[in-house]
């Protein structure tokens, strides 16, 4: 089955999709971390009805006293979306000095364009929770932010100024006036019906979003067919097991035989994290580092 992807008439349509998604997030929070197979499962397959808004949420004492959590190496599992999470890092000698800079350096990667940081949110996520680094150190953002495909010099000029950090401030504002009290969060509104929006905080199975979505779309929509694994994986560059078998249908011994067989067919290299196996893309061309 052929998938079908986003045509010229559907990026013209852009501004009038019906549904907006406020999702609150911060950027060292397990759960965040393991609702991302549900939100890209459901951008997917309901591209032409949905555009999603990154708001990132958290005043500096909630951030310290994540950051906290991080330090004293708690775990977080999160059985409702499959994706176990650890939050700790290697050793307490290397906690999250400041998360404030984290969350600036974010709105500093929102300023190269939308998609731009939602990269590097994606990147800085994986460093953490995979590679287990300080992702407040400047060296790890730089890294993040060559991996996003940012103007790097750009990038260290706009961390260090007044508009990301207001920006940040901005983004708080907006969650203290929704009443965001915890992460993730997402609010939904229809553009075309004045009623509130609906909100709906923590992790729950994929079909609680998209009954959510149906509702307010007042009808069925017509869901997009999912691209094929190898394109799923030249897209996002770096998954989990659990997350092909969430988005995929499969049981997680499914897709860690076709992972597994794409490991053989140098398509994609293993990473071994502490308590779960990541899968990196190998681009055409480049034989794996491991």
């Amino acid at each position: 089955m052929t998938a079908k992807y986003w045509t010229d008439t559907d990026r013209q349509a852009v501004e009038q999709k019906p549904l907006e998604i406020y999702l609150f997030v911060d950027p060292i929070c397990p759960k965040c971390w393991a609702l991302r197979p549900i939100m890209k499962k459901l951008m997917m397959e309901y591209e032409p009805y949905i555009r999603i808004k990154h708001v990132l949420s958290g005043t500096l004492s909630t951030l310290n006293k994540k950051r906290s959590a991080l330090a004293r190496n708690e775990e977080y599992p999160v059985t409702r979306s499959g994706m176990y999470c650890n939050g700790s890092l290697r050793t307490s000698n290397h906690p999250i000095d400041s998360p404030f800079i984290v969350s600036v350096a974010i709105k500093a990667a929102e300023l190269q364009g939308k998609r731009a940081g939602n990269r590097f949110l994606r990147s800085l996520q994986e460093q953490l929770f995979i590679e287990q680094l300080d992702i407040s150190d400047f060296r790890v953002l730089q890294s993040c932010a060559n991996e996003a495909n940012l103007d790097l010099d750009e990038f260290v000029q706009d961390i260090h100024s007044v508009t990301a950090s207001k920006a940040f401030q901005c983004d708080v504002k907006i969650a203290s006036e929704m009443d965001v009290e915890e992460t993730p969060t997402l609010v939904f509104f229809n553009e075309n019906i004045e009623d509130e929006g609906i909100k709906i905080d923590g992790v729950y199975p994929y079909e609680v979003y998209v009954q959510i979505v149906e509702e307010m779309l007042l009808e069925k929509p017509q869901k997009k067919e999912l691209p094929t694994i190898d394109q799923f994986l030249e897209r996002f560059k770096v998954v989990a097991t659990p997350e092909v078998a969430i988005i995929y249908n499969l049981s997680i011994q499914e897709a860690e035989k076709e992972l597994k067989k794409r490991m053989f067919q140098q398509k994609v290299e293993p990473i071994n994290a502490k308590n779960e196996t990541f899968w990196r893309h190998i681009p055409q061309n480049k034989f794996p580092t491991t």
